[in-house]
């Protein structure tokens, strides 16, 4: 690395560390670190996520998903369910997000099977324009309150691995879910990790590392605490 900060030799989980620094919500001092598990739907967020949260003894916060009472008929027609279900979600996950800012004020890690950002990656996949303007007047309103994550771990599997593990898991209301809207998830995020510049990214192949193995998790926790070690001297050197 050409700024002297370690690099990580194992291929299938890689650092891209941040080009830009960004200013937390929280204010300066002491405060818990905040990691964010990403990725599309069946990669296995909520595994690694508690999986670490265990490693490091941590806070864990996970997504509620299941209680959203428009995302049945969500998955039966995308189009005509697509904005109460967006807009559940947002007010959600915005409501969690700001649950945790008193935790991390007072020193406390937590791992979260999301991040807030998110949101506004699915709202853009399906919402028309007029729905989509709507939700870009209340995500702009409340976005800049909930905590930034400090590090994401980016979970990355191809369509056939995804399909594969949703089918496996049996959710009710996943059924609905087709190749094509996966497909357009996976590209979703893709380029939405691509604009990320401002928080390290850590990404994981998810069909070469299995966080259930105690080998592979400790692969991941290594990368993290390679980073929490490299940003924290960057903060105390004004870098």
């Amino acid at each position: 690395m050409t700024d002297g900060r370690p690099a990580v030799s194992d291929e299938a989980v890689q650092i891209r560390w941040a080009r830009a620094r960004q200013r937390p919500l929280l204010p300066p001092g002491p405060r818990g670190w905040l990691v964010a598990v990403e990725g599309p739907i069946g990669v296995g967020k909520s595994t690694v996520a508690r999986r670490l949260a265990d490693h490091f003894r941590s806070g864990l916060l996970l997504e509620v998903v299941e209680e959203n009472p428009f995302l049945k008929d969500f998955y039966r027609n995308i189009r005509a369910r697509a904005f109460p279900t967006q807009v559940f979600f947002l007010l959600s996950r915005h409501r969690q997000q700001q649950s945790i800012a008193g935790r991390l004020a007072v020193g406390e890690d937590i791992m979260a099977d999301y991040m807030f950002a998110k949101d506004r990656l699915f709202a853009g996949l399906t919402l028309d324009d007029a729905e989509l303007a709507l939700y870009e007047a209340v995500y702009t309103l409340i976005a800049p309150q909930v905590p930034k994550p400090d590090a994401i771990v980016c979970l990355r599997a191809p369509l056939a691995s995804l399909l594969q593990r949703i089918a496996e898991r049996r959710r009710a209301f996943e059924r609905g879910l087709t190749p094509a809207y996966l497909s357009r998830l996976i590209a979703a995020y893709d380029a939405f990790f691509e604009g990320v510049v401002d928080t390290p990214v850590i990404t994981v192949d998810a069909e070469r590392v299995d966080p259930r193995r105690d080998r592979d998790l400790t692969a991941i926790a290594r990368a993290l605490t390679t980073v929490r070690r490299a940003e924290s001297a960057g903060e105390e050197t004004g870098r």
